[in-house]
């Protein structure tokens, strides 16, 4: 029991004085780290790298031209090596970094590698006590057993729980010390952390660039197509608005090349600081091998060695990231050619459509003038109110048919893309718009030779009416009333122009200056002797009635003559008799004059019930007067 108390006194001791070591050579390995760039700097250059590679993709999409397809080429052999040998500088320093991990590992008896060589021990060390306590059982089963032996026994039974004891111990601290490491396995994080970010990109998968730059691109080569096409103004305009994103997009393009060199010279500063602590050593070093005895030679050499490897890969972060300013500064170089060019492309662009616009504006002038000297002269020669509308109507279509074909014309880039345009738009519209366009026909049809206009009476069907006014496509009128007096119904009637195409309906119109028309009656006779004398005596009457307007009716016979060159014929009235159901009817006409229509009708009415009474009851004989 003594012997085990002291062993555990001493393993207690032990784990005091590990545990100092560890704190003592923590501090003396930050003290003397050999890396140039931390962990978070690493990761740091490699995110800003694969960001600003990345933006070869917003070049591709703006190289359209045959000189930009020629710098995109550069330019993507140029990042291509950057990306290189930012992943070279990141391996570089990933193992300095890795080097300085593990000899702080080695001197910490805390870390992962010390605590599993202490586990190790006492494992070994637990199997020797083991089979110490397996070897006197043997002795004590064959009769051998003293009071010696059980003593040993039982010694050897508390050193194996102290052994079991500082395992258990060592297991949780390593527990502990996995748990509180933030990056995992330190330097291995950060490799993998590397390679994880070099399979997204292909280029860092590339063998190591070589030094020389990819070759600049002339800035001649990138104006090569920088005269624009002459094309139509919207094509020109689509094209200046293209040109003016692309020079955006190059500017944006250049900032993040700009913000990545600045980046690479910011890194290239403690390398440099470095690789001169480095040197001035090892003159340091070489002054004391000169008066160093031979026993101090050989840690002198082994310190040598030491420099010469951490100059070797200081170095080998230090010359990558010359090469990458280098690189980038060609790189901004082929982007300044770039802009250039497309600056006098869009240039180029904006005035040609200044050219372009200001014949449009001209040609536009031109027609305005042409269409008011126009619009003067029908003002001035023609003083017929109908035949002037006319005419300032056919002005305004045409001018406006004129705009639409100019201004089509000079936005389209072909005749032919014009062309397919129009028919296309023509079709559309004469399907969207076939009752309209019809209407707009039929109103050329309506101002004919003998067509309407504003005043004159017309019938559409059933409806009487005055036109009051009449549009491209439809008409207005002001309905008058046809049973009794004539006069407005107080009510407007609109009817479509395309009432000239259809067959139903009908549009009746009086001819100019005329304003008679025929009225019938049709009237089942009684049954008399003497039909001839009755149709005299009807003749008779009816003619007497019209007798009072008999020069009216002359003269606008002689109207219709004139207006029409055809023979009207004679208007007096007229009586036909014809049989119907075994009865005899008579038909008579008369012409009326339409302001006194109902007038007349009631006069007729009353002087045929006059005869047909004198006819029935054997009054005077036909054409006698009242």
């Amino acid at each position: 029991m003594r012997r085990s108390f002291l062993l555990v006194l001493l393993a207690a001791l032990g784990m005091g004085c590990a545990l100092g070591a560890a704190a003592d050579s923590k501090v003396a390995a930050r003290d003397s780290g050999v890396s140039v760039l931390t962990a978070d700097q690493v990761i740091d250059i490699l995110d800003q790298t694969v960001d600003w590679y990345r933006t070869l993709g917003t070049q591709q999409q703006n190289a359209t031209q045959p000189s930009d397809l020629l710098i995109l080429f550069a330019n993507r052999q140029t990042a291509d090596k950057v990306v290189a040998l930012a992943f070279e500088i990141a391996r570089a320093n990933a193992e300095l970094l890795s080097s300085e991990a593990s000899a702080v590992q080695s001197a910490d008896a805390s870390s992962p590698q010390a605590l599993d060589r202490q586990r190790a021990d006492l494992t070994a060390k637990q199997k020797s006590i083991e089979d110490e306590m397996a070897a006197d059982r043997g002795r004590a089963a064959s009769g051998k057993a003293g009071p010696a032996l059980e003593a040993t026994l039982l010694e050897l039974q508390g050193e194996l729980a102290m052994v079991a004891a500082r395992k258990n111990l060592l297991d949780t601290m390593t527990d502990f010390v996995n748990e509180s490491d933030p990056k995992g396995a330190g330097a291995n994080a950060l490799k993998a952390h590397i390679d994880a970010i070099a399979a997204t990109i292909p280029g860092a998968s590339a063998a190591t660039p070589s030094a020389s730059p990819t070759p600049a691109v002339p800035a001649v080569l990138g104006a090569a197509a920088a005269a624009p096409v002459r094309t139509g103004i919207w094509e020109l305009g689509a094209s200046a608005l293209r040109l003016r994103n692309k020079v955006k997009a190059i500017d944006v393009v250049d900032e993040h090349t700009t913000g990545l060199a600045e980046t690479f010279q910011k890194a290239s500063v403690a390398p440099l600081k470095q690789l001169k602590a480095y040197s001035a050593r090892s003159d340091e070093l070489a002054s004391q091998a000169d008066s160093a005895a031979s026993a101090a030679l050989k840690d002198l050499r082994n310190e040598f060695d030491t420099l010469a490897w951490l100059f070797k890969q200081t170095s080998s972060i230090l010359i990558p990231l010359s090469e990458e300013r280098v690189l980038l500064q060609q790189y901004r170089h082929n982007l300044g050619n770039w802009r250039d060019s497309t600056e006098r492309q869009y240039h180029d662009a904006l005035k040609a459509l200044g050219v372009r616009l200001g014949i449009l504006a001209c040609i536009l002038a031109a027609v305005f003038v042409l269409a008011e000297v126009w619009r003067r002269a029908v003002l001035r020669f023609s003083h017929e109110p109908r035949r002037r509308y006319q005419l300032l109507l056919v002005r305004k279509i045409v001018l406006w048919a004129a705009i639409i074909v100019i201004v089509g014309l000079s936005f389209v880039t072909e005749i032919s893309t014009f062309a397919t345009f129009a028919g296309l738009l023509t079709a559309g519209l004469a399907v969207a718009m076939q009752s309209v366009l019809v209407s707009v026909v039929g109103y050329f049809f309506l101002i004919g030779k003998y067509g309407i206009r504003v005043g004159d009476r017309i019938q559409i069907g059933t409806v009487v009416g005055e036109v009051i006014d009449l549009g491209l496509v439809r008409m207005h009128l002001m309905e008058l009333n046809t049973q009794g007096p004539l006069g407005p119904t107080g009510r407007v009637v609109a009817f479509a122009n395309l009432i000239v195409f259809q067959a139903s309906g009908g549009l009746f119109k009086q001819i100019p200056g005329v304003n008679i028309s025929w009225h019938e009656m049709t009237l089942t006779l009684p049954v008399v002797k003497d039909y001839a004398a009755l149709k005299e005596r009807l003749l008779a009457a009816v003619g007497n009635v019209s007798s009072r307007y008999r020069e009216e009716i002359a003269r606008q016979t002689k109207e219709i003559q004139r207006s029409t060159a055809a023979a009207v014929g004679d208007l007096s009235p007229h009586v036909q008799m014809h049989l119907a159901d075994a009865r005899m009817q008579a038909l008579i006409r008369y012409p009326v004059h339409l302001e006194n229509a109902a007038e007349i009708d009631e006069r007729v009415s009353e002087a045929v019930l006059q005869a047909l009474g004198e006819g029935s009851e054997g009054g005077p004989p036909p054409g006698s007067g009242q």
